[in-house]
């Protein structure tokens, strides 16, 4: 086909011209196409996405109300259009962007440290350049993490004065968030607070080689932050009220107690054992599918063409081990969906033969970052989070 046969669009906007079109920020345009909500489309010599007249109305004549209000409240919240401004975490067209940052370059060889600087919005070397603060030790490695052990362990080694709402000084504010992070680290290892590199720090804890302590930072920032997931939208509200940044930390953790958020780990390993006890691991999975069965650790709305974080973990697991490539490979074969962060959280314990439950230790300790930066530009906001709900109950008389 040569350029006269190719078809064109009808009408081709450009971004600025379908953002101005909706009504919205560009930021939220590209939410809308990471959201399948609209199509960008390749322009052939230009740099920049077109996008479809006609897509464009549609979704406008939508978003004007051409639902029913609950129908419009349900779709919000689930998946759905953008419910808050923020400028921490971009997710479109198959990427995620920390302030503008491509996430799985900066995992490739930036520091947690200076990745949690920059989504906090401060310089790193005021979140941890001073000594670490005299704490506690924990009580020893967890031998199975799970959300509460942790929460109890954070809440006892911490206290809200360092953030609370009252501290106006920037330099102690920064000091503090670096402090809870460093907390979080040591309840995780049972260790004491460290100004060491927390990749460092856990590569001593489990004894771990470079290139190993390597891999736990790349998955560390690959965790940091993924825009307004549940527990995020919690430290966002816990926040809002005026409480400490340690008091949103908490919140986050306590939303990664359910099974569909922080607990998918678990559901992946409980999976993974009945595939290490086959003989062909194939096999199950083609039985757990004939029964109408999922397989965990498959699949998320924002990335229908693979998780990015996964793929950047599984690129270095992978190449280890056929036969958990065979299996996995299977599984998007048969599913048509694609690994997600969980499933490479697990694979990454697996491969460096981790404690049980080092998955969700990792992620929620990789997320405190992101439960931060989203506390501190929720508190620059000093709005209450205040939604309403959409009443179905009998009315009163």
């Amino acid at each position: 086909m040569n350029d006269m046969d190719a078809p064109a669009l009808p009408v081709a906007l450009t971004a600025a011209e379908a953002a101005a079109r909706l009504g919205v920020s560009r930021q939220t345009l590209y939410a809308y196409v990471s959201r399948g909500l609209l199509r960008a489309h390749a322009s052939q010599g230009q740099r920049t996405s077109r996008y479809d007249a006609g897509e464009v109305d549609r979704l406008a004549g939508r978003r004007a109300g051409g639902r029913k209000p609950k129908e419009v409240a349900r779709a919000t919240l689930n998946w759905g259009v953008p419910v808050l401004a923020s400028a921490i975490t971009l997710l479109a067209n198959g990427r995620l962007c920390y302030r503008g940052q491509d996430a799985v370059a900066l995992s490739r060889s930036a520091s947690v440290e200076d990745v949690a600087a920059l989504l906090w919005d401060m310089p790193a070397a005021a979140a941890f350049g001073g000594r670490a603060p005299p704490r506690r030790k924990a009580r020893g490695a967890m031998t199975d993490v799970s959300s509460d052990t942790l929460l109890a362990r954070f809440a006892a080694a911490t206290g809200d004065d360092p953030t609370a709402l009252w501290q106006m000084d920037s330099a102690r504010i920064a000091e503090g968030c670096g402090a809870l992070l460093r907390a979080q680290a040591a309840c995780l290892l049972g260790s004491a607070p460290s100004a060491a590199p927390i990749h460092v720090q856990c590569a001593e804890a489990w004894k771990l080689d470079k290139a190993d302590a390597d891999l736990i930072r790349m998955a560390l920032i690959l965790c940091a932050d993924h825009e307004l997931n549940a527990s995020s939208f919690t430290a966002r509200c816990v926040a809002s009220t005026g409480a400490s940044l340690r008091a949103a930390i908490i919140g986050g953790l306590a939303a990664l107690s359910g099974p569909r958020h922080g607990g998918m780990t678990a559901r992946i390993e409980a999976f993974w054992d009945t595939l290490d006890a086959a003989p062909r691991p194939e096999v199950i999975v083609r039985q757990r599918l004939t029964g109408g069965e999922g397989v965990p650790g498959f699949g998320h709305p924002l990335y229908p063409d693979g998780d990015v974080r996964a793929v950047a973990l599984l690129d270095r697991i992978l190449p280890h081990h056929a036969p958990w490539r065979r299996w996995i490979e299977e599984v998007t074969a048969l599913t048509g969906q694609f690994p997600n962060i969980d499933l490479g959280l697990v694979a990454l314990r697996r491969d460096l033969r981790l404690p049980a439950g080092t998955a969700f230790g990792l992620f929620a300790l990789g997320r405190s970052i992101g439960w931060i930066a989203h506390a501190l530009e929720q508190r620059a906001d000093t709005q209450l989070i205040r939604p309403r709900a959409m009443y179905v109950g009998p009315l009163p008389e």
